[in-house]
């Protein structure tokens, strides 16, 4: 039936440019899908158990934390060469680069640590102490404010980016994962992967706005834990990955109300959006391959193979 789907959508369309790169952890990986034809193009080897991937603001370079190698890879994507590497601290999981396209803020899981790596100089220019096992970031869009979600300590941590220093530190739910800034830049969203749910902030007072939570018929609560997630880019929709419960939420950013719920593969993780933000990419860990969610039907329309252990996605035009 997905196939089928898929067969019916892709001749329905014109033609989509750009690609999908998938971090594969247990492969030492990436996969790159063609946005056109759904298909895996290229396999380019990285450092030990990729994770946090992104591309810098021409697409000239991508970056990725290689988490056992300690290190972050900076690759030409057009060759999949690694060009260099940066000093990235332990463990570095996830990461978020600044808008002055420069600066790197990594959380360093081991080290309860935030490094801020400088991609021009290739050197640390700060490191800042945040709670136990860091591994969510986000920036705002206007580059003034970086977050560190710790995992133990139950929290989201703010960082002014011209001091790199602490100014505030908000209570989430347990094992928070994953954190966003609406476009505006003026709500902070969070995932609580144990807790169950997604906290809202108001970026101006760090005070709490709203909390979303997931019910799926069949599926016990424990099995229910928001991972990543991704805003439409009118930040009406937000797409939720819900881990073990191997669904996709679908939320009313406005309302915070969740409105359905997409069947994806085993252990859904992370998601980036094609370059048209009509496709959906979903990683899914367990199952080792990537949903593709129609996202004006809300419907899977292909499952796509990759490596074992899919865990990041970035989008390439």
């Amino acid at each position: 039936m997905i196939r089928l789907a898929a067969v019916a959508f892709l001749m329905a369309q014109p033609a989509l440019a750009g690609e999908i790169w998938i971090t594969n952890e247990k492969d030492d990986t990436i996969s790159v899908i063609d946005v056109e034809t759904l298909e895996v193009t290229r396999t380019i080897k990285t450092g030990e158990r990729p994770r946090g991937i992104t591309f810098s603001k021409d697409f000239s370079r991508v970056y990725i934390c290689a988490s056992d190698s300690d290190t972050v890879q900076v690759m030409d994507p057009e060759t999949g060469k690694i060009l260099h590497d940066l000093p990235s601290g332990e463990d570095p999981e996830q990461f978020v680069l600044h808008p002055n396209d420069r600066h790197l803020y990594i959380a360093n899981e081991d080290d309860a640590i935030t490094t801020v790596a400088d991609t021009e100089t290739r050197t640390v220019i700060a490191q800042i102490d945040v709670g136990i096992e860091p591994e969510g970031m986000a920036v705002s869009p206007d580059g003034k404010i970086a977050i560190t979600t710790s995992e133990t300590t139950n929290m989201a941590h703010w960082i002014d980016t011209e001091t790199q220093a602490l100014f505030a530190n908000t209570l989430v739910d347990s094992r928070p994962r994953h954190a966003e800034f609406i476009k505006d830049g003026s709500e902070l969203w969070v995932s609580s992967e144990i807790g169950g749910t997604i906290t809202v902030f108001d970026v101006a007072d760090q005070s709490e706005q709203g909390k979303i939570r997931f019910e799926i018929p069949g599926v016990h609560e424990d099995r229910i834990q928001p991972v990543g997630f991704e805003l439409t880019s009118d930040d009406k929709t937000a797409f939720v990955a819900l881990g073990p419960a191997n669904h996709v939420a679908v939320v009313n950013a406005d309302t915070l109300e969740v409105e359905d719920y997409i069947l994806v593969g085993r252990r859904v993780w992370h998601m980036a959006f094609s370059p048209d933000g009509t496709l959906l990419f979903t990683t899914n860990g367990v199952s080792g391959d990537v949903t593709v969610i129609d996202v004006e039907k809300r419907e899977p329309i292909k499952t796509i193979k990759v490596g074992r252990f899919p865990w990041g996605a970035a989008t390439r035009p």
